[in-house]
């Protein structure tokens, strides 16, 4: 499937979402997360990760819920690391790029990357490399996923 089009709204969303979400759930490096660590399945998981997207990108949803706080609680069972976000940004912009293109779809990729970052700097503490190096956070400029998703 190419990228037609913007992400229009919450149907764009649910499919990029469960797109995004598939392949993450299966991903090596990241799946384990949300699989044997949260046990979390994707149709508990949409609901909520559909209504922070959709408040993101269109301040339509009403999303109260605290983002960091299953984060927090995944990374107290396993340690997440720059490398784990740097997948959860390829896989992300593989998913939005293979669907769409635009003003919202661009700001989805950037939004998820600055998302990734903060998540990795209050979990880690503000020294937490991004740079790539020694199998930390993966630079934007070297991604080969955007279309692989």
């Amino acid at each position: 499937m190419r990228a037609t089009r913007d992400i229009r709204g919450r149907g764009d969303l649910d499919v990029l979402l469960r797109r995004f979400y598939t392949a993450a759930f299966a991903d090596p490096l990241i799946g384990p997360f949300f699989t044997a660590i949260a046990g979390t399945g994707l149709e508990a998981h949409l609901p909520r990760i559909t209504d922070f997207w959709e408040r993101a990108l269109f301040r339509t949803a009403d999303y109260g819920r605290d983002a960091f706080a299953p984060h927090a609680a995944l990374h107290s069972a396993r340690p997440l690391t720059a490398a784990h976000f740097g997948r959860w940004v390829q896989l992300w912009r593989a998913a939005v790029d293979g669907l769409h293109t635009g003003p919202r779809a661009e700001r989805a990729k950037a939004q998820g990357e600055r998302i990734a970052v903060a998540m990795l700097r209050r979990l880690a503490g503000p020294g937490a490399g991004t740079a790539g190096a020694g199998g930390g956070f993966v630079p934007l400029a070297a991604l080969e996923l955007r279309s692989a998703a």
